[in-house]
Order: structure tokens, then sequence, then C-alpha cells
């Protein structure tokens, strides 16, 4: 039997519920991507970026609390999620246009 998302260290309904957008529905699905996977297709289905959310999943995966993220470590994870955030989230697009570009009906906009 396949365990639920909420089932990972911090993530909760709502983390469940994101995953679920975007075609993740296991616990065992979320490890086998991994964070930086899970997270980007998060975002191309219309999850806002947040930093914290991203951090979140990256501690939970390790089995740590979520505030356990601190210094070097925390400023390493910043800079995996900037490099996540400016490759999968369509800032300045409508929700129509950013499933229109995510099929490859537009052009996606220069930044």
């Amino acid at each position: 039997m396949s365990e639920p998302i909420s089932s990972i260290r911090n993530l909760g309904p709502a983390y469940e519920e994101a995953c679920g957008r975007a075609g993740i529905h296991t616990a065992e699905e979320v490890r086998m991507l991994g964070a930086d996977e899970t997270y980007a297709r998060l975002l191309k289905t219309g999850t806002k970026p947040h930093f914290i959310g991203y951090y979140v999943l990256v501690m939970g995966l390790q089995g740590r609390p979520w505030n356990d993220c601190k210094g070097k470590e925390k400023d390493a994870l910043r800079k995996r999620f900037d490099a996540l955030k400016a490759s999968s989230h369509d800032k300045g697009r409508s929700d129509l246009e950013a499933a229109l570009n995510m099929i490859g009906v537009i052009e996606k906009r220069k930044a």
C-alpha cells in the first residue's frame, strides 16, 4: 500500500493537495523524484514560489524538522530554490498563458 505524502515529516494536507495538482500522489513518488524535481513540478502547476515551502520539503525528505535548516546549508538551499524558481515559474503570465506555454502553444517570455 502506498504512503500518503503527508506521511513525510513537515508535509501536511495543503502540500499533499499541491502535489496532487502536479500529478504526484504518494510519498514514494516524492522520494523518488527528490526535492528539486517535486518542487519544480509544483511551480509548473501553479504553486506560488516560496522559499520556506521548498526547504520544508528538503528537510522533510531528510527526516529533519523544518526549522533545522540554518547558516551555510540554508544559503545553499536558497541558491537551489532561486534556480528552480527561475527555470520553473512563469512569472508575469496569467494562469491561462502559463498553461498554454506549458503545452507549447505560446512562446516563453524573456525575463
